[in-house]
């Protein structure tokens, strides 16, 4: 019998111990259930406390002191700008370029949304923008490229898991400060093709050529939060129309190729050399807004379109092209050509001097992409069909750009 009851006995020890255990889990796991829901409190009021985007949350508190333009518009003319600003970055900032230069940057803003000024070091091709910049008292954004970019967050920024912060880029800030402005923004790719251009700016270039200017809206981030940035939508910010890019790009075994996709897309400019100095008067800065400068390209447009002598020239040389080289100036081209032409003649230029650059840069550089000995053997007679064509020597940027396939 006495075994009997110590049996009992330890059986009912054994079942205290069980109770207790489980009441014990019970109340461990009670309080493990009320500290999860105390951190996921502390960390939704860390998050409402501490927005993620600093930066762009304090140009939300500026918005109405960034919305004030100027008291007044510009009212001058393209070619009293163009000179202007030439004689400005000459004078304040030891910057000489020659009057074409500066009339193929201006009047290449109102064809394209991106540019790309090429040349050897030392032309002045990162000083260019950022003297307009400076001109137009909104200072240019200047991105360095960085060999390793890949895709849009390198140029954008990206959420740190860590932190929870997001990593605001100069592009990200100028990007949401130009919604909140009526300035001209300039955003200086220094040295984009030291990287995939079509890999890091692919996002980009697409929205550009979208017709409807409020359809180009680029993702920041996939999820959204309540904290996020007032002008973000659904993760995603507007392109703004006051926005431009300028590249800077080098030719040399440091660098990657411009595809064909950027260079259709882009207008081309070659800084070959640096102008000579010359004396000039300071003018002083101009406040221009993007108003201002889409109201100086529509009267180009109003004052004169390309002539239709100058659109049968084309039409002649196009012909040639397809016959000899297949190659063709495509839609893209002509739409450019017909925007940049007259914006370049009310700058104070030439109609031939505008085509030859778009003939130069646009067209003519199709041939890189043919077989050389092809090129070379048949350059001697483009170069006569041209002169033939649009005069002798007319177009002197053509004639140089096919010297390196001709024979003469």
């Amino acid at each position: 019998m006495f075994p009997d009851l110590l049996s009992g006995s330890a059986l009912m020890i054994l079942a205290g111990v069980l109770m207790l255990s489980i009441v014990a889990v019970m109340v461990f796991l009670i309080i493990r259930n009320a500290q999860d829901v105390k951190a996921r409190e502390d960390e939704k009021k860390r998050k409402k406390e501490k927005p993620r985007f600093a930066r762009l949350g304090e140009l939300d508190r500026r918005a109405g002191e960034l919305r004030k333009g100027p008291e007044e518009d510009y009212k001058g003319t393209l070619s009293a700008f163009c000179s202007d600003f030439r004689d400005y970055a000459a004078a304040e900032l030891g910057l000489y370029y020659a009057p074409g230069v500066i009339r193929a940057f201006v009047s290449s803003l109102a064809v394209t949304k991106l540019m790309v000024l090429q040349g050897v070091s030392g032309t002045g091709k990162t000083s260019l923008p950022y003297a307009f910049g400076k001109f137009i008292c909104r200072d240019a954004a200047v991105v360095p490229v960085q060999p390793s970019w890949k895709d849009k967050s390198d140029i954008l920024g990206y959420n740190n898991e860590f932190t929870d912060r997001f990593t605001e880029t100069e592009l990200l800030y100028m990007l949401y400060e130009a919604n909140l402005s009526k300035d001209v923004f300039v955003v200086i790719l220094d040295e984009m093709n030291i990287a995939r251009i079509e890999y890091y700016f692919a996002d980009f270039l697409s929205l550009l050529e979208i017709p409807d200017p409020e359809a180009r809206l680029i993702e920041v981030v996939s999820a959204t939060r309540k904290s996020d940035p007032k002008l973000m939508k659904n993760g995603k910010l507007l392109i703004p129309e006051n926005v431009w890019f300028v590249g800077t790009a080098n030719n040399d075994d440091s660098t990657l190729a411009i595809s064909d996709k950027v260079y259709d897309r882009a207008m081309v400019l070659e800084l070959s050399s640096r102008a000579e100095p010359f004396g000039a008067v300071n003018p002083g800065t101009r406040h221009v807004t993007c108003k201002d400068l889409s109201r100086m390209f529509e009267e180009a447009l109003r004052h004169g379109r390309m002539s239709d002598n100058m659109r049968a020239k084309i039409g002649l040389l196009d012909a040639v092209l397809v016959d000899r080289f297949g190659i063709t100036f495509g839609n893209r081209i002509l739409r450019q050509t017909e925007g940049f032409v007259p914006v370049f003649v009310e700058a104070g230029g030439t109609e031939e001097e505008a085509v030859d650059i778009i003939l130069c840069k646009k067209v003519l550089r199709k041939l890189d992409n043919l077989n050389p000995v092809i090129v070379s053997a048949r350059a001697d007679s483009l170069v006569k069909k041209i002169n033939e064509i649009f005069g002798e020597n007319a177009m002197p940027a053509c004639l140089a750009y096919l010297a390196k396939y001709s024979g003469n």
